[in-house]
Parts: structure tokens; C-alpha cells; sequence
């Protein structure tokens, strides 16, 4: 009996003692859960929140380009991408499993769109620990054909969608793609104000326009906010602000004109630029060889950008701003300005010229037999060396040097490219700086004609040829017309902007304006090829040897600006392997006039 109780009461203490333990991780569980749910969920609440919703960066709309007359240059043309959904087709597993079933849905992918795969396995991985929570692309810039392929056979296909992107488009082609410039991917910069997790693909300029003025186009981006779950997937959106677009610009390019400049250099290595005289507005500017900016968007491969880079007729090459080329005679109006302003020529007097001037070493004139006595105007008609190396004798190499300065060489023209070539206008501290030499009176006469070390762009060239056109003014050389803004109706023109005015009395330039006149419109002008029925051209050609001793070979140029009585248009045209500027240049520059004065005539194929 006492064993029995004993038992029990044994029984009821075990009990107790459970009962007790019981109570106490109860209550033990209750403080914690207290802590977590009262004293700290605040806390825990935020830091919930930072794991699990991430900032998504989406690019602005980039603006469009148009011509003076309102025509698009570059634009924005929809395109279709597949993209996959990785959260769609996650397998339990490791990693690889979930790769391999995108891999598997890709190949499927592959064979109804009849277009090889362009992504592997590497890339998913990329993906995935980079950007899981976005879409991932495994084709771009779909064709209609593939497009109608995807709905028709693949449109069922778990995770995979067709999503509509921009894709920077050139309508105009290879027209003024040295003007224009092209896009690239962007590199992406954190911004300590507003972080981002994770950025979508956004095209900035890399050359041209679309580099000089990427601010203006680019736009604003937008923002997406996501939650995801602790493996990276998206699960929604939380909120959203749409980018907004850049603006658009209207530059000062005529499409027609560039198109003619762009006709006129065909099968040759060479820049022309055409300007308005009257504000500096550039109204085409060609270089050949040249490319279609197109090749780059959305994205260049290894093997088409090699072929451009390696390409020996350099066709990324702005030979119209960048190129920097002794100007040959097309020098010789800025000898003769610079004595005249110094009053160091008497445009009356003449100056004999027997084929050659003896300068320490001879230096011959282009007519190896002389062109006998010259005036001032004689002297430019027929483009006569000796001439103009007596003129720079008499006046001295320095106020030819400041000329040249005074009329834009030896500067970057302020254009708004990143080509802008700033040339090299030499003079005695650059030759003592440069060869350890003096300045000798060889120099002032190879000078004179535009060669030696004297080097010059065919903006540059075009600006002065402007200069001569206008009465003295040089101008910025201008190619943004006017601006639109994002939410504004209309463009904002932008104003011409006047680098220097001499003030030069008009009969100072009245010789040399007559020479240049002469020298087109003459039997005897050396731009005689360049003569257009119906108007009176103005212009000087030019050649320079360039090239190792040896293998020398001949720059020709020709400047030109007309109607010669009221110019509105400056023209500088250079060709590579020339036989002459006069020769080979001169019907370009024919071809070039006829099509800005008479394009009636030349759309019907007739002869003004």
C-alpha cells in the first residue's frame, strides 16, 4: 500500500516537472515571439524590405535627329526581342538543372524561328547572378518572318515572350555618317542618390552628333521597383515612373546637298564641305570612303567592326574635320590678303614670273616656262608660284602667318564634333621649337603656296573660303540649328556666332574676289572645269604632294563659293591620288554647283 502511494505520488511529481518544463518553453516561446513581432518588427520590416525589393534602371528614350527641312537623319525603330522568364522555368535543384531546362527551351526556340542560337550556357550564368530578376534576352532584332514564326508555333511556350525595344536607326543609311555618328552600349554609372540593383542596356553616342550632343538626346531615365523572393525571383511590381525622352535636334545639314557632296566624291578618297557664307551654317559635309552608322546598332560584331577598323581607306575616318592636309595654292588669296592689309603689294604692279626663283635652291613655278608679268588678279586667275613667292618675300613670313590665323587656321574651328581638326600654321618659334632650326626665306615661299608644314582641315578651309565670300567675317561653323525640347511644340532656334570681323574695306578684297572669279569663269582659270552655266562662280584650286619621298603623290583641292555677286554658299572640296586640283577636283566641283543650283535639272538627267 505505502509502495503503491509512493508510486503515485513519484507519478504526479514527473508530471509536475513535465508540466513545469512544458510551461516554461512556453513561455520562453511567447518573449521571443513578442520580441520579434513588437519590440522588433520595425526593424525586421526594413530590413525585409531591403532584401527583397530591388530598383530596376530603365533607359530614356533617345531623341530624334532631323535636317534643315525637317527630315529624319537618325530615329528610333521598334525591334523584338525573345526574352525568358527564368522564374517561369526554375527547377528545384542546383542551379544547373534550371540552366539546362533554358538551354532546352532555347534550342526549341532555335528551331522555330530558324535562326541559330546566339547565347549559352555561360551567359544564362552570367544572368543569373548579375540581373536574375529581369528578362533574359536570347535573340534581338527579330525579323517579321521570325516574329510570325514565334506566334505561330512558339507563342505557347512557358517563359518565353516577344518584348518590343528601340533600336537607334539611321533611315538615311551611310548619308552623313560622319556628321551623324553612332551609338554604343553605354557604361552604367551608380548613382549615390538613387542606387539601382539592376540596369537595362542604354545606347550613348560614340562618335558625331550623336556623341557631341549624347546629354541633349539621351533623356531621362526611368525607374521599376520589384520584390523578389530570397532566390532572386520577381514576384511584382511595386511601382513604376516611365523614362522620358531626349530631345530632338535639327541641324543645319541640307539632306539634298549632302547627298550631292556625297555623289561628287564617288570613287574618290576625300572630304567637301559646303557652308552659308551669310551665318556660318554647314550645309553638307562628306568624307569618303565612308560606313553605314547602322552596322552598329543594337550592337557591332568582332568580325564587321575589325573590317571597318582595318579597312585601309579608313572609312571612320571624318577626313572633313579631322583630316589635316597641306592646302597647296588654294593658300595663295591668304598670302595676298596678308601683304595687302600690311601694304606690302600694290595690286597695279607686276610681278615677272620665268618659271623659277632662285632662293638659296630654285623654286619653281607649276608653268615651267614662265607666265611672264602678272598683276594681282592675273596672278590667282592662273595660279602663277613665282608670284606669290616674291609677294611673301617682300611682306615676310609672319604676317602671312597671322593671316592665316586671323582667318581660322591653326585652331580647332569649335564645331560641334569631336572631329576638329586644329591644323598647324608654322612660323619661326614652331621651328626652332620643333626642328632646332631658324626660319628661312625657303620657308616664307613654300609657305606662300601652301605647302611645307602648313597643314589645314577642309571645314577650315570652307569657313575661309566664307570669309573671302562675305567681306571678312568668320563665322563658328554650325551644325545644330535648333533644339525641341521633351514637352515643347515647336524647335528653339539657335543663334549664328561671329568668331572675328577685320572690317576690311571691301576694295582691299576686290583683287583677289576678281582673281578667284577669273580663275573659274576664264578660258585661261585654272578652275575653269568648274564652271557652271547660268552662275558666276568664284574659286582658287590648289595641288600638294604628300607621301614618303619617293612615292609622293598629289592632293588636289579646289574652293569655291557663288552666286559670285551675292555668294550663298562656300564650298572646299580635296581629293587624294589627284592629278591636279584644277583636273580632278574642278568637275567635281562642277557636278557639285549644278546639283545645288539646278536640282530640277538634275532630277530630269538634263544639262543646265
Amino acid at each position: 500500500m505505502i509502495a503503491r502511494r509512493r508510486a503515485e505520488d513519484w507519478e504526479v511529481a514527473r508530471l509536475g516537472a513535465l508540466l513545469a518544463a512544458m510551461l516554461a518553453g512556453f513561455l520562453l516561446l511567447t518573449g521571443a515571439l513578442w520580441r520579434l513581432q513588437v519590440r522588433e518588427a520595425r526593424r525586421l520590416e526594413v530590413s525585409l524590405a531591403r532584401q527583397s525589393i530591388r530598383r530596376v534602371r530603365l533607359p530614356g528614350i533617345r531623341g530624334t535627329v532631323v535636317d534643315r527641312e525637317g527630315r529624319k537623319l537618325a530615329e528610333n525603330r521598334p525591334a523584338y526581342a525573345v526574352c525568358i522568364y527564368l522564374e517561369e522555368l526554375r527547377l528545384p535543384g542546383p542551379w544547373s538543372r534550371t540552366i539546362a531546362e533554358v538551354e532546352a527551351t532555347i534550342d526549341r526556340l532555335a528551331e522555330i524561328l530558324e535562326r541559330p542560337r546566339e547565347v549559352d550556357a555561360a551567359d544564362i550564368e552570367r544572368h543569373i547572378r548579375a540581373r536574375l530578376p529581369l528578362p533574359f534576352r536570347a535573340w534581338r532584332d527579330l525579323g517579321e518572318a521570325e516574329v510570325a514564326r514565334w506566334a505561330e508555333r512558339g507563342a505557347g511556350l512557358p517563359g518565353v515572350d516577344i518584348v518590343p525595344e528601340a533600336v537607334r536607326h539611321y533611315p538615311q543609311g551611310a548619308t552623313a555618317a560622319h556628321v551623324l555618328g553612332y551609338v554604343g552600349r553605354a557604361d552604367f554609372v551608380q548613382s549615390e542618390e538613387h542606387p539601382y540593383h539592376y540596369y537595362l542596356p542604354e545606347m550613348e553616342g560614340r562618335r558625331g552628333i550623336e556623341r557631341h550632343h549624347d546629354a541633349r538626346l539621351r533623356g531621362e531615365a526611368g525607374g521599376r521597383l520589384v520584390r523578389v523572393d530570397v532566390s532572386g525571383y520577381r514576384h511584382e511590381d511595386l511601382g513604376f515612373r516611365p523614362p522620358r525622352a531626349g530631345s530632338d535636334l535639327m541641324l543645319t545639314l541640307d539632306l539634298d546637298i549632302q547627298r550631292r557632296a556625297e555623289a561628287a566624291l564617288e570613287g574618290l578618297a576625300g572630304a567637301a564641305v559646303v557652308v552659308d557664307p551669310r551665318n556660318g551654317e554647314v550645309l553638307a559635309m562628306a568624307s569618303a570612303p565612308a560606313f553605314d552608322p547602322n552596322a552598329f546598332a543594337p550592337a557591332i560584331g568582332p568580325a564587321a567592326w575589325a573590317a571597318l577598323r582595318d579597312d585601309p581607306g579608313h572609312p571612320l575616318f571624318n577626313r572633313a574635320a579631322a583630316g589635316a592636309y597641306a592646302p597647296g595654292s588654294v593658300f595663295k588669296p591668304v598670302t595676298a590678303l596678308a601683304a595687302l592689309v600690311n601694304d606690302r603689294l600694290d595690286t597695279g604692279a607686276r610681278l615677272r614670273c620665268d618659271g623659277v626663283l632662285v632662293v638659296g635652291r630654285p623654286f619653281h613655278c607649276w608653268e615651267r616656262s614662265g607666265h611672264g608679268a602678272l598683276d594681282l588678279r592675273q596672278a590667282i586667275e592662273r595660279s602663277c608660284n613665282v608670284y606669290f613667292y616674291r609677294v611673301a618675300l617682300g611682306s615676310g613670313a609672319d604676317p602671312i602667318a597671322h593671316m592665316a590665323r586671323t582667318l581660322g587656321l591653326g585652331r580647332r574651328t569649335g564645331i560641334d564634333l569631336d572631329a576638329d581638326a586644329a591644323g598647324l600654321v608654322p612660323d619661326d618659334a614652331w621651328k626652332r621649337r620643333t626642328v632646332g632650326d631658324a626660319w628661312r626665306d625657303g620657308d616664307t615661299c613654300n609657305l606662300s603656296i601652301g605647302q611645307g608644314a602648313l597643314a589645314v582641315s577642309p571645314l577650315q578651309m570652307a569657313m575661309l573660303t566664307a570669309a573671302l565670300a562675305n567681306g571678312g567675317q568668320l563665322f563658328r561653323p554650325r551644325l545644330l540649328r535648333a533644339v525641341r525640347a521633351p514637352d515643347a511644340a515647336g524647335f528653339e532656334r539657335t543663334r549664328p556666332e561671329l568668331v572675328n570681323d577685320p572690317g576690311w574695306d571691301p576694295a582691299l578684297l576686290a583683287p583677289i574676289r576678281a582673281g578667284m572669279r577669273d580663275a573659274v569663269m576664264s578660258a585661261r582659270g585654272t578652275g575653269r572645269l568648274a564652271r557652271v552655266e547660268g552662275v558666276t562662280v568664284s574659286g582658287k584650286t590648289g595641288t600638294a604632294q604628300y607621301g614618303a619621298p619617293g612615292e609622293r603623290r598629289n592632293r588636289g583641292w579646289m574652293i569655291a563659293y557663288a552666286p559670285s555677286e551675292a555668294p550663298r554658299v562656300a564650298i572646299a572640296m580635296v581629293a587624294d591620288d589627284a592629278v591636279s586640283g584644277g583636273a580632278t577636283v574642278g568637275p567635281r566641283m562642277r557636278q557639285l554647283l549644278e546639283g545645288i543650283f539646278f536640282p530640277a535639272a538634275e532630277r530630269a538627267g538634263e544639262t543646265p
